[in-house]
């Protein structure tokens, strides 16, 4: 199940905004930070670190989580966490803790310490500071793209972020959204975390075929820096299947006709009997004993796929515009082949790939797009 985030904001709502102060040659590590306030030696925690906690909005994360190490003074009972928004404004209390961590929600702070208290409220020591780095925010993945499938969607991208500074790169995220059919564009307030990943590819699940979802991607830094996203894609999982077997109407005609879609059984990819008046092709044989798909009513029809076999049915990437007509094409093994069928709702657009030919029957992969008018049914160049 996708987790809904705080405020997830569309690429097309996001105005880069300047939310951090950057110190000059401030890193996140307490190694680099300057020192600040007496240091205790034994009492000062040290190794302090952030986190920033991404919350779909680059310039606005949900939180940050401070960390740090124990001193080794035994008197230190306490941790005033301080903090404070530019390097020349007054150290602020955020926090008093027996812990070595502190989750600061909401928009961080730019500098955070630690100072170690006794059992009576005195301060033994002082860590040096960590500074929240926006310079280590990556780059937006680029050029987005989709893979259509049954009740999935692939995802794939550039690897830009991880390539372009592979030493703070963490992962991938991976957001999806509705869409908004009566304004042509995705819901904005309906943006979700999908998932994460190392990878520059991503596989979405579950979904439901034929209703379209946008997607969008963003790169974590190791200390949690969300990048800008991607610019958004739109794509619509279809019903498909492979190894269907279509016999010959003259050999064995209760199995000769298909249906894309069976409205009577309520299924897709159906094979059944030449009696069909709702078939939408029946193999035929011609006298010379080839195999011919032939469209089995008016509101359906076919053309040969490209000029060449394809590889696979995921050569089919959209149904093209052009190139239909209502009589019968010969099943060549390793050809593809584009069907549209006209239904009360719209144009449906269907496709088939012939992956075997034999003397009285035909093996073939096929998909279907359930949304009217959709000619999606691989991948969207």
């Amino acid at each position: 199940m996708p987790f809904v985030g705080a405020s997830l904001i569309p690429p097309t709502m996001r105005t880069p905004r300047l939310l951090y102060l950057i110190a000059p040659l401030a890193l996140s590590s307490a190694c680099d930070g300057t020192l600040l306030g007496p240091l205790g030696g034994g009492a000062s925690a040290t190794n302090v670190a952030y986190v920033l906690e991404p919350s779909g909005d680059p310039y606005r994360p949900a939180g940050v989580l401070v960390t740090w190490d124990p001193p080794s003074d035994n008197r230190v009972v306490t941790f005033d966490v301080l903090a404070r928004n530019s390097t020349g404004s007054e150290w602020q209390l955020r926090a008093t803790t027996t812990s070595v961590t502190f989750h600061d929600a909401g928009m961080p702070q730019l500098q955070y310490l630690v100072a170690s208290m006794d059992e009576n409220g005195n301060e033994l020591g002082r860590s040096r500071a960590v500074t929240v780095d926006d310079r280590n925010r990556l780059a937006a993945p680029r050029a987005l793209t989709s893979v259509t499938l049954n009740g999935g969607v692939e995802l794939s991208w550039d690897d830009n972020a991880a390539l372009g500074n592979p030493a703070q790169f963490a992962l991938y995220r991976v957001y999806s959204s509705s869409y908004d059919a009566s304004r042509s564009r995705c819901d904005e307030r309906a943006w979700a975390l999908e998932g994460t990943t190392v990878s520059s590819a991503f596989l979405a699940r579950n979904l439901v075929n034929g209703v379209t979802r946008c997607f969008a991607v963003s790169a974590q830094s190791r200390d949690g820096h969300e990048s800008a996203w991607s610019d958004a894609r739109q794509d619509t999982p279809r019903w498909d299947a492979q190894a269907v077997v279509l016999d010959a109407s003259d050999v064995r005609p209760q199995t000769a006709a298909f249906l894309f879609y069976d409205s009577v059984a309520r299924r897709y990819g159906a094979v059944d009997a030449l009696s069909r008046v709702d078939a939408d092709l029946v193999l035929e044989r011609h006298g010379d004993g080839t195999l011919w798909l032939r469209p089995a009513r008016s509101a359906v029809e076919v053309g040969v796929f490209g000029s060449l076999p394809i590889p696979s049915l995921r050569s089919i990437d959209r149904a093209p515009a052009f190139g239909y007509g209502s009589g019968a094409v010969q099943a060549i093994a390793g050809w593809g082949y584009a069907v549209t069928v006209r239904q009360a709702d719209g144009t449906h657009y269907g496709a088939l790939r012939v992956s075997y030919v034999g003397r009285d029957a035909l093996i073939i992969d096929w998909s279907y797009q359930g949304a009217a008018g959709n000619t999606e049914l691989s991948r969207i160049p």
